[in-house]
């Protein structure tokens, strides 16, 4: 296997490139999973990712898991047979909720949207009168549209709101409190500018006391979760599995590169080089996917110019410029690319380079070959 894969340019929906101070605390000596310098290390990402997160909630925490740990962990604890869980789908990570709600025995009522569209608050809270959990994704990694999860929290009645992070959490404003998510789930890789094998887990006090006492699954408990990182009750730290210790350096040296630069600066890195590269795109002659006016700046959609083989131009981009960028999802996926500002790549010059050898890619990769979307 050539060297070169260890010098990707990450461009596409994740993981991104670490952060430099990442990828030296990955090198850390491995430490055990019950050493008081550990417990020291957890305490500092736990409280790293509530700043992140935007909460006080006592239990969060990284769970020893992707993204998609998260996400049923966030249903296997909220959710038992007979349940209704009202589910936004705008793409494909609102799809694989009502998957992950159903097979936790929960009767899910799904509101469709267009892919490439927001949310609709409105059809989402009015879908049933009494659900137990109303869930959405905050920034659809699928389709790269942002929705309002706050106005869905703040109105939520009786609900518990479940909300996906994954391609928000350390790039774009994420309020937890103050838009009354009651339970969320994000993943490392993408704007924390962390390796993929955590998610970042929080869960209000609300949400905690009304949690189910046994879940489904034992490994993804939040009762025995939480008495792992002495949170949830207050009381000492109970045994519960062996954490992935250096994954915990990487993702605690990654936060306390986020907060030393500053959230609010971090958050409009990434805007500003979202804004660019859509900017350019545009100029290019591209058409953007996602809806105007809800458009993520940590990952843009463009659809495949009418001709041009999506796979070939990929392809190019990694063998001559060792950049990865990635394809749409779904039904979409010849048809669109999805291009990742996110983390350390969130900047001017991760703009240029993408734009400068895109415009060769197409120009080289160009053919009749008629688009379906």
């Amino acid at each position: 296997m050539p060297d070169i894969l260890t010098s990707r340019f990450l461009l596409g929906p994740g993981p991104s490139n670490c952060y430099p101070e990442v990828t030296a605390a990955l090198a850390h000596p491995v430490i055990g999973h019950l050493d008081p310098v550990f417990f020291e290390r957890l305490d500092n990402t736990c409280e790293g990712l509530r700043t992140v997160w935007g909460t006080k909630n006592a239990c969060t925490l990284p769970l020893s898991a992707t993204g998609s740990g998260g996400m049923e962990a966030a249903f296997v604890n909220t959710v038992v047979d007979g349940d209704v869980a009202v589910i936004a789908v705008n793409g494909l990570f609102g799809e694989r909720m009502c998957e992950v709600a159903r097979r936790c025995g929960a009767t899910v009522v799904r509101v469709d949207h267009d892919w490439g569209t927001p949310i609709d608050v409105e059809r989402v809270l009015t879908a049933h009168p009494r659900p137990k959990v109303i869930a959405a994704v905050h920034a659809e990694t699928s389709t790269g549209v942002l929705s309002d999860v706050a106005s869905l929290g703040q109105n939520k009645g009786d609900a518990l709101p479940i909300v996906d992070a994954v391609t928000s959490i350390g790039g774009l404003e994420l309020l937890a409190d103050d838009w009354g998510i009651d339970v969320g789930y994000a993943c490392t890789q993408k704007c924390l500018g962390v390796p993929p094998g955590l998610s970042p887990f929080t869960v209000s006090g609300r949400a905690f006391e009304r949690r189910i006492e046994n879940p489904r699954s034992w490994y993804l408990d939040i009762g025995l979760l939480g008495g792992y990182v002495g949170a949830a009750s207050g009381s000492g730290r109970t045994y519960h599995h062996t954490a992935p210790v250096t994954m915990i350096a990487g993702l605690e040296a990654g936060l306390r590169r986020i907060l030393a630069e500053g959230m609010d600066a971090v958050q409009a890195r990434h805007r500003a080089a979202g804004a660019a590269l859509q900017a350019g795109l545009q100029e290019m002659g591209l058409e953007l996917f996602a809806a105007e006016g809800h458009r993520l700046p940590s990952l843009t959609t463009v659809k495949v110019p009418y001709g041009v083989d999506s796979a070939a131009v990929r392809r190019y981009l990694l063998e001559h410029f060792s950049i990865e960028i990635g394809s749409g999802a779904g039904s979409y996926a010849s048809s669109v690319w999805r291009i990742g500002m996110m983390g350390p790549n969130a900047n001017a010059a991760s703009v240029t380079l993408v734009l400068g050898a895109l415009k060769e890619a197409i120009a080289s990769a160009a053919k009749d070959s008629p688009r379906k979307h």
